[in-house]
């Protein structure tokens, strides 16, 4: 049986289906919109979101105390690394030994190296974090990816039934599906599934044969941690489920790349982790030695750093939440954000106020509001969602300041929503919203 060619969100973004329907030859985006779309606009995803803040003084020092050291770490990390990394996830209720971790220089290589390892075809939730689809594209011709719908609660994991019916028609079209990716608290969406929900897709998967990989990079990010009842799917099934953290979702700047991950303690992880160092060293994707000091410093859960994570969660909590205001205000859609620094948008309902400005699909919207707002705007194409889908991710680290004291101050306020530089951030925000919405009524 012939296998049906799944959706690729590269390959949306980087042709425009012809207008009429017909079915014609698409239109290569980069001929319909020029110079830019050719350097790469379409093709490659946005960065991690930065958190827009300062470094921590304490992380400086250690970095900088570390700078003469000329031995690099080893392929996968070092032992004191990947020892702090063990206490760090045995704080939070997830069990594993030092010979369990594997660290990379940032999220996107570690990731490569497991989806190398694990091989076969790879599920991801739709809409997914914009540097996941990149990875698989990596391996094209070895690996294929299919996006599967989430449910209407939350994003960053698939609807179980719909995982099941997915598996089940790769699988009669001759796929080898073998590795499911969520995202857990969520990447784009700024959500975080309910327990009950992350425990049905992680039994859907086991029962198929799936190897799951948790994303567990915004866990230290969410808004209300005593409040908000989080499990991650490695407490659920330790045996089956490999947990990733990129350190720059909450310890680390976004300029000193660094992430860990967890294999379980079994004969089928062991050798799981012994595939991912060897792709790793064949990449020579090392941790930076400097960068290793500081990651095991920050994944000790030293008092300055918890304190930064808490009170640089609580600040976007609170702009985060504005800008939810701003975008419901305007008439479009959003799920209330409890984690990131972000928003996932639907402006759908705008869709008539954006059609009289050209925009027509999530690329067109990207760089209108791109353009509008001074600042990257990504569309939901970049996330897996279709073209046509007028969903953005709205992100809260531009609106905290241009220089570091305003960023400083911003995350130090009472209320950061009433110091200036954030208040007019937010009304041109709001305004830029609001246009749109009036546009769309008689």
């Amino acid at each position: 049986m012939q296998r049906t060619a799944p959706e690729d969100p590269a390959r949306a973004g980087a042709h425009r289906p012809a207008k009429d329907g017909t079915g014609a030859d698409p239109v290569p985006v980069a001929a319909a919109l020029g110079p830019a779309a050719e350097r790469g606009r379409v093709r490659h995803g946005p960065p991690a979101p930065d958190p827009g803040l300062p470094v921590l003084p304490e992380l400086a020092a250690v970095l900088a105390a570390a700078a003469g050291r000329t031995v690099c770490e080893p392929p996968g990390g070092g032992t004191a690394l990947r020892a702090a990394a063990v206490g760090h996830w045995r704080r939070r209720g997830i069990g594993v030994d030092t010979d369990g971790v594997v660290a990379a220089p940032g999220g996107p290589p570690l990731l490569f190296a497991l989806m190398a390892a694990a091989g076969g075809d790879v599920l991801l939730p739709r809409p997914c974090p914009a540097w996941w689809a990149a990875q698989v594209r990596l391996l094209a011709g070895v690996r294929t990816s299919f996006h599967v719908p989430t449910p209407a609660e939350c994003g960053g994991v698939p609807d179980p039934y719909a995982l099941l019916e997915t598996v089940t028609r790769i699988r009669a079209e001759g796929g080898r599906p073998r590795l499911l990716l969520l995202s857990v608290p969520d990447d784009p969406t700024a959500t975080l599934a309910p327990p009950e929900t992350v425990r049905a897709v992680c039994e859907v998967a086991l029962a198929e044969g799936l190897t799951v990989v948790s994303d567990e990079t915004w866990r230290d990010t969410v808004h209300r941690p005593r409040e908000t009842v989080f499990f991650s799917p490695a407490e659920m099934f330790p045996d089956h489920v490999v947990v990733l953290s990129d350190l720059a979702g909450a310890l680390t700047p976004t300029s000193w790349p660094v992430a860990v991950a967890r294999v379980p303690s079994t004969a089928a992880g062991t050798a799981l982790r012994a595939r991912a160092l060897d792709v790793l060293a064949a990449l020579g994707a090392t941790v930076p030695a400097p960068v290793a000091e500081a990651a095991a410093y920050a994944l000790h859960d030293p008092e300055p750093v918890v304190e930064r994570a808490a009170a640089a969660a609580a600040m976007h909590a609170r702009v985060q939440h504005a800008v939810h205001r701003a975008v419901l205000d305007a008439g479009a859609l959003a799920r209330p954000p409890v984690a990131g620094r972000h928003l996932y948008a639907d402006l759908g309902p705008l869709r008539e106020g954006l059609a009289e400005h050209g925009v027509t699909d999530s690329m067109e919207l990207e760089e209108y509001l791109t353009a509008r707002l001074d600042t990257p705007v990504p569309g939901g194409h970049r996330f897996g969602d279709s073209l046509g889908a007028l969903r953005v991710r709205l992100s809260t680290a531009p609106l905290l300041g241009a220089t570091p004291a305003q960023r400083t101050e911003s995350l130090t306020a009472r209320d950061p929503l009433e110091l200036p530089h954030l208040e007019q951030a937010l009304n041109h925000l709001t305004a830029a919203l609001a246009e749109l919405g009036r546009a769309r009524r008689p």
